[in-house]
Parts: structure tokens; C-alpha cells; sequence
């Protein structure tokens, strides 16, 4: 099995190929600019250095979300264009499951935290069951305070990671009663490669789909949407 994996979600563009449990190549950057300039550069480039034909591989991987509105459409787009060329599903994996991947293993709760602003988070609880990545929690859009007692309720130690991280650092810190960790800068992001190991589970277990049927899961509505219910909210009794 090929998987052509995408994360576009967050700050970091990411792009992978895996084979058979075999990561062939993976390219990651997290670096000022915009994912509409690196994200196809990059999948062509890794594209090259393996010497990929893309009609070889059997399905295309993206992170679904939640994540930046943004990163999201651009990368469905990106997915949905090269899916609908080359007539392969798309395989959409929760942008906070493919985090937590990133410490396969790791018996202590994984929470993964991603800003979404205004002191809120996407965010979820996970843990590893031998091979078995087990959901204690599904991704959510949640005020930072309800993802804080979630973990202090479960009463075991946590490993935080994501780009929320350092935005409410001081926050997990006076609040967190349970032991905790951070983790480092080699698994505290997103990657492909994570999404491409979830995206081989699912496909195998028949979870993909059309590239018309695709679309990012959000979560919550954009700022512009918030903006225009507020202001209609206003003026409905005018």
C-alpha cells in the first residue's frame, strides 16, 4: 500500500510518501511562508527525490482538521485537485489524532493543544495501548480551563505538545495538578508521516472517499462567520 500524505493544519507544511510500513519520505517546513507557496512544491519535490509516478499510489492522505481555516482549504484543495486527476480516494485523518501519533507508545495521557484563539484550544486526550492508538477523549474546539480538568480528572501523568503549547505554557503550568511533561521539538508538531500511518489503518479498514466528497472539518465557524452572525444578532429587532 502508497500513501501520499498532506498536514497543512497548523503552522507547519508537511508532506510524506510511505510504502507497506516503510516511510519513503517525509518534508516539513515551519517557516514564515504561506502553505499556497511551499505545500505543491514540496509534494513535487519529494515526488522527485523518490522518483514517485503518482498513479502508482492508492490513496492520498490529508488532515481533515480542525486546524487554521486556511491551512485546511488549501491543502483540501491541494488533495482534492491531485485525487480527481489520478482517480484515487481520499483518506481524511482528525488532524488531532495524527498528533498525538507523534508519541506512539507513550502510555501516559497524550493531549495535543493547537491554538485556536481567544484562550481556546483543539485539542483531545489520547494514549497508546500497545500498537493501539486509544481516543480517552475526541478532538474538540474547548476553552482551555475544560481541557485542563479533563486531564486533571483522569489523574495520570500527561505529555503536552502543539503549537498551544507555548501560547498557554504559564496556563498548564499553575493549573495542571497532575504530573506533566512537554514534549520536544522532534514530536511536538504536526507531520505527515503521522498522518500517513492513520491514513494505512483506515484505508485498510475501507475509510476514504471521494475527492468530490471531501471537505476539512472545522469544528467551530470562521472569525468572518462569527463576525456576521454578531452583527445580524444585532440588528434583528431594528
Amino acid at each position: 500500500m502508497k500513501i501520499l500524505a498532506v498536514d497543512s493544519s497548523g503552522l507547519v507544511a508537511s508532506c510524506a510518501i510511505a510504502e507497506d510500513g516503510v516511510l519513503c519520505a517525509e518534508y516539513t517546513v515551519s517557516h514564515k511562508k504561506t502553505h499556497s507557496q511551499t505545500l505543491m512544491p514540496m509534494i513535487a519535490e519529494i515526488c522527485r527525490m523518490t522518483e514517485l509516478q503518482m498513479d502508482t499510489i492508492d490513496a492520498i492522505a490529508v488532515a481533515g482538521g480542525p486546524g487554521s481555516f486556511t491551512g485546511l482549504r488549501i491543502g483540501s484543495a491541494a488533495v482534492k485537485g491531485m485525487a480527481e486527476a489520478l482517480g484515487k480516494p481520499v483518506v481524511s485523518v482528525p488532524t488531532v489524532d495524527a498528533l498525538a501519533m507523534n508519541l506512539f507508545g507513550c502510555h501516559d495521557l497524550i493531549v495535543p493543544l493547537m491554538d485556536a484563539r481567544r484562550n481556546e484550544t483543539y485539542s483531545g486526550i489520547y494514549t497508546f495501548e500497545g500498537e493501539e492508538l486509544r481516543v480517552l477523549k475526541e478532538q474538540s474546539a474547548v476553552p482551555l480551563e475544560i481541557m485542563i480538568a479533563a486531564v486533571n480528572e483522569m489523574d495520570k501523568p500527561a505529555v503536552f505538545l502543539g503549537d498551544g503549547v507555548p501560547v498557554f505554557k504559564k496556563q498548564l503550568s499553575e493549573q495542571v495538578k497532575v504530573p506533566f511533561i512537554f514534549a520536544p521539538a522532534s514530536c511536538n508538531r504536526q507531520r505527515a508521516a503521522c498522518v500517513a500511518v492513520l491514513a494505512m489503518k483506515y484505508f485498510a479498514g475501507g475509510k476514504a472517499e471521494d475527492a468530490a466528497e471531501h471537505a476539512p472539518e472545522y469544528l467551530r465557524v470562521s472569525q468572518a462567520e462569527r463576525e456576521k452572525q454578531m452583527k445580524c444578532s444585532g440588528t434583528a429587532g431594528v
